[in-house]
């Protein structure tokens, strides 16, 4: 196989990210068409594999099988250049859809839409707020953690930390509950 380019992995993903339209299995025939039958640059074989391990991969399907398809071509500026060809024409939709979406914002009819949506908003969290509170603040133990959690909450700690501190607190509290149980 001759020495493929940069530019010319870069323009073929490019091409395929263009016209790549919805799930990973679309682009098994679009691949297909570009890399097998119009360059031969890869065989049916290789496609499949390719695609089987992109699927075992996290991240999107076609990202996955654009950085290994580019790394078999030209290794690491092959890869470079496919998820670049790839990843080029969404970037782009999504900078002018987020510049329509902020001209759209402006308008005042949709701003007094959202502004009559956020209040709904807080109503509905309400809601919810009140139905699991009788789930949740069950004792003086959930009662307390519901108070730190909130305390730790309004200083800004991260969510995240909170969330997995309630989960490893809830796994420690569920085993003494059990060992307790089981003594009794």
């Amino acid at each position: 196989m001759k020495k493929i380019s940069f530019f010319d992995v870069f323009k073929v993903f490019l091409k395929i990210g263009i016209i790549l339209l919805g799930g990973g299995y679309v682009i098994i025939p679009i691949m297909k068409n570009e890399l097998i039958e119009k360059r031969n640059w890869l065989n049916e074989d290789e496609l499949c594999d390719y695609y089987c391990v992109s699927q075992c991969l996290p991240g999107i399907i076609a990202a996955n099988m654009s950085i290994l398809v580019g790394y078999k071509l030209a290794k690491i500026k092959g890869a470079l250049a496919a998820i670049l060809g790839m990843s080029f024409s969404p970037f782009i939709s999504i900078v002018v859809v987020a510049h329509l979406l902020n001209r759209i914002l402006e308008i005042p009819f949709i701003e007094s839409l959202f502004w009559g949506v956020n209040l709904s908003v807080i109503v509905l969290i309400y809601l919810a707020l009140k139905e699991m509170w009788s789930k949740s603040i069950v004792d003086l133990f959930s009662a307390f953690w519901f108070v730190f959690i909130l305390f730790l909450a309004l200083i800004k700690v991260n969510p995240a930390y909170l969330i997995i501190g309630s989960i490893i607190l809830g796994v420690i509290f569920q085993i003494i509950k059990e060992k307790r149980d089981k003594n009794a």
